[in-house]
């Protein structure tokens, strides 16, 4: 049986999942997305700078002029604010229109953990199919695979992250309650979302081919180390080192707008 690969990111409020990561979520079943791996020899661990500590601030909501709509009626909002920022192509190609902050949040917050909830993704498949190359001991990720990831990355680069944390800003309330449903305190959202991206610029940069396992129907890393790595890492690593690089940078910008 197949599984699409799944890629979220919309979550950095509206950021680390449009990223954002970002929280994706990857299956890779057969000769599709089920689970990745990598090798052990090759890896080297991010640099201190990339993973700056978080600062448990809460940015102050942005005035508006007119109220927030209830968290359950904000879609329209959400995505009319989003289109302005993104443009319609990219929000009508990517983003999964219903309930847009419940499923930012819950990515998001499940994106240290090993696994998210598909059925809550922010964002749609990622088309194409995933490919492996080499047989038995050999097995890795297909270089060709990464440019499947290009036209929402070049669109995660292209934003400015001023304006995306100012959009987030506005919006906080639905956010703060969207968190607090989850049974969190509200007032911790801002520390959970500076903890979740300081946590996705610490995954490893890893050289050459990324290995992989297939011990039942699922493939595996082949290093237990990054086997061992959480869902939104996972994701990062499956990107490609290009890719994950552009979206690390951009982490910083919100990061260090966001404080």
């Amino acid at each position: 049986m197949k599984k699409q690969d799944s890629f979220w990111l919309w979550g950095v409020g509206i950021a680390v999942v449009l990223i954002g990561a970002g929280a994706a979520i990857y299956h890779y079943r057969g000769q599709n997305p089920a689970e990745t791996a990598e090798p052990t020899a090759g890896r080297t661990p991010a640099p201190a700078e990339d993973a700056p500590r978080p600062v448990a601030v809460a940015p102050p909501a942005a005035p508006r002029t007119i109220p927030l709509p209830a968290l359950d009626e904000s879609d329209a909002e959400v995505q009319g604010g989003l289109t302005e920022i993104f443009g319609g192509s990219a929000v009508e190609r990517f983003l999964v229109p219903q309930r847009i902050v419940r499923n930012a949040v819950v990515t998001l917050d499940n994106l240290t953990r090993e696994k998210t909830a598909i059925q809550q993704r922010p964002i749609k498949p990622t088309a194409g199919e995933f490919v492996v190359t080499g047989s038995d001991d050999s097995l890795a990720i297909a270089p060709e695979n990464y440019s499947r990831y290009t036209p929402f990355v070049m669109t995660v680069q292209n934003i400015d992250a001023k304006t995306l944390v100012g959009f987030y800003r506005g919006l906080q309330p639905l956010f703060l309650q969207a968190y607090e449903d989850l049974g969190h305190p509200e007032d911790l959202f801002n520390s959970r979302l500076l903890e979740v991206i300081d946590h996705l610029l610490q995954t490893p940069d890893v050289k050459g081919p990324v290995r992989l396992v297939q011990p039942s129907v699922n493939y595996r890393f082949a290093d237990p180390q990054l086997e061992a790595l959480s869902a939104g890492q996972k994701l990062l690593l499956r990107m490609g080192p290009d890719n994950a690089r552009i979206i690390k940078a951009k982490l910083r910008e919100i990061q260090a707008a966001l404080i």
